[in-house]
């Protein structure tokens, strides 16, 4: 059983657009034999009359996650399903695939035929489903805050940069979010 965890920035959650959210997420369970019982985290923002939709789900083995963008809050709602729909998707092809291979008879996933080929098909067509690591780099990391990583990060043009937290002496990682403001990743 899912279980909504449901915030608003800039914007009041009203019962309608919880009710919603929780409809078109909650399809979602369908895709599974024994829905899992998990958090939902939707965070709702609107900055400059562009509504924004990020939902999170961690389970156990993957985490799901989509962002969406759009005038229309529902409308975001809708697409950001669509994209974890896709996820899920993806993911079961190649668990199924796994489990084909390895000889298992187990899938994890309740079968849902029909999606599935017809999502196969689209994927063999495209070739961006098997992730191939073309590059490898190596460096040292250098202690030092977050605000001075988020200037490295800056000065180099990048959109992340992981360094050692001087504070802490553990590995963090800054990053440039969509909305022009940084976020920290704490491992």
């Amino acid at each position: 059983m899912l279980q909504y965890t449901i915030r608003g920035e800039n914007l009041e959650v009203t019962d309608s657009i919880k009710d919603y959210v929780e409809k078109k997420v909650g399809k979602l369970e369908r895709y599974f034999d024994n829905p899992p019982s998990s958090e939902v985290h939707v965070n709702l923002s609107v900055y400059n009359d562009e509504q924004t939709i990020e939902v999170t789900i961690p389970m156990k083995n993957l985490l799901l996650r989509a962002e969406e963008h759009n005038t229309d809050l529902y409308a975001a709602i809708d697409l950001v399903v669509d994209k974890l729909e896709r996820q899920i998707r993806k993911h079961k092809t190649k668990v199924n695939r796994k489990f084909r291979q390895e000889g298992a008879p187990k899938h994890v996933f309740a079968e849902l035929e029909r999606e599935a080929q017809q999502e196969q098909l689209k994927e063999e067509e495209s070739s961006d489903f098997d992730i191939q690591i073309v590059k490898t780099k190596r460096f040292d990391l250098k202690p030092m805050d977050s605000e001075e990583a988020a200037l490295q990060m800056d000065m180099l043009g990048h959109n992340f940069y992981v360094f050692t937290n001087a504070n802490t002496d553990e590995t963090n990682i800054v990053y440039k979010r969509r909305d022009g403001r940084y976020g920290l990743i704490e491992t």
